[in-house]
């Protein structure tokens, strides 16, 4: 890639009504992510191990549910190769089409797979073999999200476009939370374990089939269009990506770690802890969850709004230093495992990190230039994610290590932080290899 083919270039933004349909099927597609994760991660902490691991006592069953949920961050390096290549070379909305269509289909197959007292050691091979499916699309998934949203709108409300596909994350948390609370309370201990755990999995088709059938209906972006017509697209974007913006990537990857870890911490080991050292139940965690997934309804659309003012950077940089200041404390006030409290430490813990995960995307997509984009977005962001699938892991062996100590898990949302503090400052100062968009 040469030095003319990083050059700004000059499109016109889509108009708003086109690009307000393009970022609801971004915000949709990054729903049915969401969700088909977080119905994995709640099924790890509560029902993988006594359907697939009956063989091990509870804690090698849960340290062995969490292994399969941190499997399919292991491969989403690998799909972020596969799909940020077709990204970049066929089009984000053909490329996006495959990730979720994937995603969607590997997530059902998950509601029809026999258990370990059915066809024995073959479920949990089956099982890790659909969570690898799924690592797969998701190492492309996000990263188009954003551009199919980013790239049909001006670069000044970059910001707020790249804002709303993260609601994504809190919308599928709260459908997710919503429907095993619903279970949880219609259906029987023995019932879930039965069948009731199959029926989120099976979810995910109808909502696939709105997923695509919202993608199908939206235009390519300008900015791809324009690298078509002007023949700029990279022959081999990945390669292009670590020689051009070799530094940018690692800040990527830092800024990144608090968005996606804290919602490992606190939405899927959080749900084990909850339960096995503080007492709560698990329809108290999950009511808890979803009140403060409600709220991210609000604040993520606000803190879009702000990074527009103030630079998504800036917004990331507030909401790192804002969760390591409450981080200790938080978690003190956890100990005492009473229902507001947790309730509290759901909606206190949500918003700052929050404003992390918020500016993510357009701090994301300020770093790398038009012909490598998609690539670069989803190198940085699977790198991210597959520390962040070893987070629960990681903080359950502290917990053994410490027996249970109130901070332990302070400890890893505390380095979470710091990271992606440092990460975010770089970026503020990182000049923008971006495209200028003419709003004339």
């Amino acid at each position: 890639m040469t030095a003319t083919e990083l050059e700004p270039l000059a499109v016109q933004p889509t108009e708003p009504k086109v690009a307000r349909k393009v970022v609801w099927a971004s915000f949709v597609g990054t729903s049915l992510e969401s969700y088909d994760f977080y119905v994995f991660a709640y099924f790890s902490a509560i029902f993988s191990a006594p359907l697939f691991f009956p063989e091990q006592d509870r804690a090698a069953g849960t340290i062995l549910s969490f292994l399969l949920l941190a499997m399919s961050y292991l491969v989403r390096p690998i799909g972020a190769v596969i799909f940020g290549h077709l990204g970049d070379r066929i089009g984000r909305k053909r490329t996006l089409l495959w990730t979720i269509g994937i995603m969607g289909v590997a997530t059902g197959a998950i509601g029809i797979l026999p258990d370990f007292a059915s066809i024995g050691i073959l479920a949990p091979i089956l099982l890790a073999l659909l969570r690898i499916v799924q690592g797969l699309s998701l190492g492309g998934e996000w990263g188009g999200a954003i551009l199919l949203a980013t790239e049909h709108a001006s670069y000044r409300k970059r910001g707020f476009y790249a804002a709303l596909p993260q609601l994504g994350s809190p919308v599928g948390t709260i459908l997710t939370g919503a429907l095993f609370l619903l279970l949880t309370l219609t259906l029987s201990s023995e019932d879930m374990l039965a069948w009731g755990w199959r029926l989120p999995f099976l979810a995910a088709f109808p909502l696939l089939a709105v997923s695509l059938y919202l993608r199908l209906a939206i235009d390519e972006t300008p900015i791809f269009k324009n690298l078509i017509d002007t023949g700029r697209r990279s022959r081999v974007p990945v390669l292009d990506v670590f020689r051009t913006h070799p530094f940018a990537v690692v800040v990527a990857i830092g800024a990144a770690l608090l968005g996606i870890g804290s919602y490992s911490l606190m939405n899927t080991y959080t749900m084990a802890y909850g339960v096995n050292i503080l007492g709560f139940s698990y329809q108290e965690l999950f009511e808890a969850t979803l009140i403060g997934s409600l709220l991210q309804l609000v604040t993520i659309p606000l803190f879009g709004v702000w990074a527009n003012r103030i630079g998504s950077a800036r917004v990331v940089a507030i909401g790192a230093l804002g969760t390591l200041l409450i981080t200790f404390p938080m978690y003190w006030m956890l100990q005492f495992a009473t229902f507001p409290i947790l309730v509290g430490t759901m909606i206190i813990g949500g918003i700052l990190p929050t404003l992390a995960w918020a500016g993510l995307g357009g701090l994301m997509s300020d770093l790398f230039s038009g012909p490598v984009r998609y690539s670069a977005l989803s190198i940085a962001y699977s790198v991210a994610a597959v520390i962040s699938g070893l987070i629960p892991l990681a903080t359950q062996a502290l917990s053994t290590a410490t027996d249970g100590a109130w901070w332990h898990p302070g400890i890893v949302l505390a380095l979470l932080s710091i990271l992606t503090l440092v990460a975010s400052l770089i970026a503020v100062r990182i000049r923008v290899r971006d495209e200028v968009i003419d709003e004339s």
